[in-house]
């Protein structure tokens, strides 16, 4: 469920819990082509075998394309109903 607030609340909103946003499963598609963006093609990304011998037993994707979902999980959790436009 998204949370509905104004700037004003958002801006009071402190520690409030907002919510959670769905799952969403990450291809190892994804992982390859962020890599493909920005050059980070180390073998824990990237190389599904050798990564299920690594420690984490399987590919683990970047921490910056988790960063880079952002926008997205954080649109199905609030909307500010008095914005006119967003960035980040």
């Amino acid at each position: 469920m998204t949370t509905t607030l104004t700037i004003d609340e958002l801006e009071q909103a402190g520690e409030r819990e907002l919510g959670t946003s769905s799952w969403h499963d990450i291809t190892q598609e994804q992982v390859n082509t962020f890599a493909d963006a920005t050059g980070d093609h180390q073998w824990i990304h990237v190389d599904p075998e050798r990564a299920a011998a690594g420690p984490f037993g399987g590919p683990v994707a970047h921490g910056y394309l988790t960063l880079a979902m952002l926008p997205m999980l954080l649109s199905e959790i609030v909307s500010v109903s008095d914005a006119v436009m967003g960035v980040n």
